[in-house]
């Protein structure tokens, strides 16, 4: 006689398909962002050596490797074997490496600023490019090319830069203010009419100049890192720095506005204030990045996308991710325009244009701005 086999007994409640736990998803995304940070780290690292080994003189990666630490660190064995050349060392440490660090600082700068512009507006499309301020800071910038910085008051590059960046910010919230209060929408609108404006400044100025300035101004407002110098590196550096700590003491503010000034007001949060800290932050970023590299545009608008995709909207996981982010693609777009058409160079903003446009259009084809975090 055969005998029934034993009921199994009931899977656990918490195995059974269903909603997971929200201590769960947190642990499991937070555990995701040191991940996610760790792998961008090495694969910054990475891109340092292979872009050190790139370029007319022959270096190999370990090569590229042995002279970086030699500089860093004087004394240890890494240079001892008297195989490398003061050639390859001039050429790895005074000019691939330079141009490679910046590259990666003005990809984190603009990561970061379209981060904060995309909360400040609560619109995922949101980035100093299409806002008009990166624009704002190539008129400065090319003003000082073009004048002179005598013509200016002595104002330099930078400072010219930052100058138009803020005051494209300070333009875009008049217009964008609407019964007292910023209107997200009306920024994006004003963005992209002042942007186009500006353009044509840029343009105007650009065909009026002497033929040994239209290269310069060409070159600049499509953007490069190739004429970067160690102390060209000190100004991003330092706005990256200042933002970045900003940006993380007001990460919980960020999440607050991200929902609406009703309810960032219910948490003791004044919007207006920090829209208008935001957008200082955003401006010093923009305006320095801009007179270093250059008009780059697009990086602040895939980059943060990507990254809320990855490990969530709470901008305590989102923003470091999107700072190392911006860095690894713009340092890998950076070694893309020196070998694709070697030995002549693409300009940056081509690059980043490429993968930029198609990607805005695809995020207004998908309406994906309710689930980054936005709209809501």
């Amino acid at each position: 006689m055969l005998l029934n086999p034993p009921a199994r007994a009931p899977r656990p409640q918490s195995d059974v398909a269903g909603p997971v736990p929200p201590g769960r998803v947190r642990r499991r995304l937070v555990r995701r962002t040191w991940l996610l940070c760790l792998g961008l780290v090495v694969a910054a690292c990475l891109l340092v050596v292979v872009s050190g080994a790139v370029g007319s003189v022959a270096v190999s990666p370990v090569q590229a490797a042995q002279i970086v630490l030699g500089h860093l660190l004087p004394g240890m064995p890494w240079m001892s074997d008297g195989s490398l050349t003061p050639l390859q060392d001039q050429a790895v440490w005074q000019f691939r490496l330079p141009r490679t660090l910046l590259a990666g600082l003005a990809g984190a700068g603009l990561a970061l600023a379209g981060a904060l512009m995309q909360v400040t507006v609560r619109n995922p499309l949101a980035e100093p490019y299409i806002l008009g301020v990166s624009s704002g800071a190539s008129v400065g910038a090319v003003l000082v090319i073009v004048l002179g910085s005598a013509a200016l008051g002595g104002l330099s590059l930078n400072l010219a830069a930052f100058a138009g960046a803020l005051g494209a910010c300070a333009c875009v919230a008049t217009l964008a203010r609407k019964n007292g209060t910023l209107s997200p929408t009306r920024m994006i609108l004003a963005g992209v009419a002042l942007g186009t404006l500006f353009s044509a400044v840029t343009s105007y100025l650009t065909i009026s100049t002497s033929a040994q300035n239209v290269v310069s101004v060409l070159f600049f407002l499509l953007g490069s890192v190739s004429a970067a110098t160690m102390s060209s590196l000190i100004g991003p550096a330092v706005a990256l720095a200042v933002a970045g700590v900003v940006s993380a003491l007001l990460a919980r503010s960020l999440n607050a506005l991200m929902t609406g000034d009703e309810s960032a007001v219910s948490l003791g949060v004044d919007a207006a204030r920090l829209r208008g800290l935001l957008l200082v932050v955003a401006s010093l970023l923009t305006g320095t990045v801009v007179s270093v590299a250059g008009g780059i545009g697009f990086v602040g608008l895939v980059v943060p996308h990507v990254a809320r995709i990855a490990v969530g909207a709470d901008h305590r996981r989102m923003l470091p991710v999107t700072v190392l982010g911006g860095a690894v693609f713009l340092t890998a777009a950076d070694l893309l325009a020196r070998t694709v058409t070697a030995p002549t160079e693409i300009p940056l903003g081509i690059l980043t244009a490429f993968v930029g446009a198609p990607f805005f259009l695809w995020l207004m084809r998908r309406g994906d701005a309710e689930r980054a975090g936005f709209g809501r």
